[in-house]
């Protein structure tokens, strides 16, 4: 309640600055819960209601995890141009206060937009929402990758590491000391292949199902580097929901099986071939980081259900597969034997 309250008054100001206030007006804020790294608000005012955001420097999560604050700007600065790439794949933002770090984007209502995590849990899993996904983002890559210039501006390389590589793949490694090798090489190899433009976190949590397609949400971590890790990130979503609800195995898988040929047949910039062999490695590493990384999974509790998917992984980083659909072959029979 603290960090909430602190944020009021930038809040207040912010939506003051952009004409959304009459004079004396109090807006009616509400502190929405969800995400960990960020306070995120619903303002409604006598003139429109918008989502105001402010990052965190601490996550909320039981680890002590921090991450610096100048991310709100990679965000802001990653909306904007995803706006320009595909339009209406982003919310549109509508203002912002760089010193403060908090800008104010459109409210969306989730109605008309729900969480695609919300859906999948539902049993709503449609493989033409992973397509249009993949299709997006692959577009938004494309469109990076013509763009050396963009890597300057977009040299985010303390925040990716604080957010993704140190508590996924550091912290694994030092719980799998005989795997450490495996995973400090996606460091590396990360580190290295700097293609295009990420957005850092394509999680079905970040992404609403709208009726003009998907839009992308909470680009905290976006920064030049490899895209592989997008699809990566996203394609180890789709196959931990098998382990949520095994029933549906076959469905998720199809979704995945969408979202990687879409986007493998999108790409441009390189050997498709070549980003997919980094994607399959990044694959193993973040399912092995999603049971035992800074950022567990919240669903998966049961302990041979954790089991299964650390030797999965396990066995992957020691022997990469041939490709993200041999791994999902694989991974199927886990869940419906």
């Amino acid at each position: 309640m603290t960090a909430a309250a602190g944020v009021e008054p930038a809040v207040n100001d912010l939506l003051d600055r952009i004409g959304l206030l009459v004079p004396g007006e109090a807006p009616s804020l509400e502190f929405l819960t969800g995400g960990v790294s960020s306070l995120i608000v619903r303002a409604s005012t006598s003139r429109g209601t918008v989502c105001v955001k402010k990052a965190l420097e601490k996550l909320r999560v039981a680890s002590d995890w921090h991450a610096p604050i100048e991310r709100s700007l990679a965000e802001l600065a990653w909306l904007k141009l995803a706006a320009q790439i595909v339009p209406g794949a982003v919310p549109k933002v509508i203002g912002e206060d760089r010193v403060s770090m908090i800008f104010a984007m459109e409210f969306l209502d989730p109605v008309t937009h729900p969480v695609w995590k919300s859906q999948l849990r539902d049993g709503i899993i449609e493989a033409p929402t992973a397509r249009s996904v993949a299709d997006r983002l692959v577009r938004i890559h494309s469109a990076t990758a013509s763009r050396p210039e963009l890597a300057g501006q977009f040299a985010n390389d303390a925040q990716f590491h604080a957010l993704r590589l140190e508590p996924y793949f550091a912290v694994t490694a030092q719980r799998h000391p005989d795997r450490a090798d495996a995973l400090h090489a996606l460091i590396a190899t990360t580190r290295e292949s700097r293609l295009a433009l990420m957005h850092g976190d394509v999680s079905p949590k970040n992404i609403l199902v709208g009726p003009g397609g998907p839009v992308f949400l909470d680009a905290e971590c976006a920064c030049w580097g490899d895209p592989a890790f997008d699809l990566a990130f996203c394609a180890n979503h789709l196959l931990l929901k098998c382990v949520w609800h095994p029933e549906s195995t076959r469905r998720y898988v199809e979704s995945f099986d969408a979202l990687v040929s879409t986007y493998l047949d999108g790409i441009d910039w390189e050997v498709a071939a070549r980003l997919e062999a980094r994607a399959a490695s990044l694959l193993a590493g973040m399912l092995l980081a999603r049971i035992d990384g800074r950022s567990p999974v919240e669903y998966i509790t049961v302990e041979s259900d954790r089991d299964k998917v650390r030797d999965f992984a396990r066995a992957r980083l020691a022997s990469p597969a041939e490709s993200l659909a041999a791994m999902a072959s694989q991974w199927t029979g886990l869940w419906t034997s």
